[in-house]
Parts: structure tokens; sequence; C-alpha cells
């Protein structure tokens, strides 16, 4: 049996950070899915299918495209882990602020779906600090985001924001 993994989230945008732990969880998995979460709780700057797009296009400048499925999902996480076979739930920890959210949710996918397990990753040094909300403001004031995005995650939010810093 391939052991698969969901990596879940609502990338909004997807960061060099998110791609950090995918490649890392590339090690750990023979089988990786990027869940993007609808998530209506959150109020993302960017469509579902846009975010998919972004995930899919910032995959393939990195070369990871071929051995990543990347799909979308309105449900219970573990809902959708059932769906597609997931064995685990892989997700990153920045800051130890994260790991409080972190553990209610691993315990509370746990109860929902007792045969899933929850994968901690720690990103890189070099993302530690990084969040797609730090991106977006970042990038509505017009500051540089080349280091924390690909090329094309970099283009749409100058896009999104182009009209928004030009009237400051």
């Amino acid at each position: 049996m391939i052991k698969k993994a969901i990596y879940p989230g609502t990338f909004d945008p997807v960061t060099l950070g998110h791609i950090d732990i995918v490649r890392r969880g590339l090690e750990l998995f023979p089988e990786l899915i990027v869940g993007i979460a609808e998530n209506p709780k959150k109020r993302p700057i960017f469509s579902i299918e846009e975010r998919r797009e972004m995930f899919v296009e910032s995959l393939k400048e990195v070369g990871l495209f071929e051995k990543v499925k990347v799909k979308t999902f309105n449900s219970l996480l573990v809902e959708f882990a059932k769906r597609e076979g997931a064995v685990a739930i892989l997700r990153g920890i920045r800051i130890v602020s994260d790991m409080d959210h972190e553990f209610t949710m691993a315990s509370l996918n746990r109860k929902l779906y007792p045969e899933i397990e929850t994968v901690f990753l720690m990103p890189s040094e070099e993302y530690a600090y990084l969040s797609s909300s730090a991106v977006r403001e970042i990038a509505s004031y017009g500051g540089n985001i080349s280091q924390f995005v690909t090329r094309y995650v970099e283009k749409r939010l100058k896009e999104k924001f182009k009209t928004q810093y030009q009237n400051r």
C-alpha cells in the first residue's frame, strides 16, 4: 500500500515556506496531495481556483509538479483525507503559538478519524517566520516579495494590489 499524505491549507497565497514543506514531505511520503481548503472562516483575497492555479504553477516553477497532486475541498479535512485514502496529514509548525492550534486540530482529527496520523514538520530556518498574511501585507504596500514566493505568485500579487498601492 502506498502511504499517502495530505498537506492542507488555504494557501492564500502559496509561499516558498509551503513549497519547502512539500519538498520535505515528499521525502517522507511517496504520494502527497496538497489540499486547498475553501475555509469560509477566512476571507481569502484569491478564489479557491486561483489558489489552486498558483500552487500548480509554483510547483511547476520549482520542478515538483509531477510529484504532487493539487486538489480543492470544502469539507472536513478528515472527510477529504478518507476520500483520498490518506494515512497522514502533513502540517508545518513555524512558531510556538502554532502548536496550540495544531495540537488541538490533530487531536480532533484523530478522534474523528482514528486511522489518520498528523505529522508536524518545522520549516527550514529561512522560512520559519514566513506566512501568507505577511506576504499579502508586504505586497499590498508594493514591497518586494520575491524572496518569499515564486515568480508566478509574485506576478499575481502585484496584479491584485497594483491599483491599491498606486493610489497611496
